[in-house]
């Protein structure tokens, strides 16, 4: 079924074409942003997820090198002393990694749908300068 012209419609019909138009257009911009929303959403979980299982290893692997520090700086001192180099040296290097693990969350983009807000800033703008 062919649309006629717009200049053989009538007033009502025009405005009915309009409001069928515009509730279409809507309906597409939210479908494509939680579109767009889950799958940010599921790299994300899919990211957090294989980062979780990469970190309890590292974790594992790093107390190994920890109690390997304190056990080969015992050899030169005390054992609880080198317990306590080698912690305030953890301590430092926990500190500075935090530091700029938080500095680098606070300047991570939100996962917003961007580009179905840039879409619906675009229909937005050609609305208006077809209603000029």
């Amino acid at each position: 079924m062919t649309e006629q012209p717009p200049q053989d419609l009538s007033t009502v019909q025009l405005v009915e074409r309009l409001q069928h138009q515009t509730t279409t257009l809507v309906k597409t911009e939210i479908r494509d942003a939680l579109d767009e929303v889950k799958t940010k959403s599921t790299r994300l979980g899919v990211g957090v997820g294989v980062s979780g299982v990469g970190a309890l290893l590292l974790f594992f692997a790093l107390a190994t090198f920890v109690a390997a520090a304190v056990l080969g700086l015992a050899n030169a001192v005390d054992p609880w002393l080198s317990a306590v180099i080698v912690g305030a040296i953890l301590l430092v290097i926990g500190a500075i990694v935090a530091a700029i693990g938080a500095r680098r969350a606070k300047a991570a983009v939100p996962p917003a749908p961007q580009h179905t807000a840039a879409s619906v800033q675009r229909d937005v703008d050609t609305v208006k300068e077809h209603l000029r």
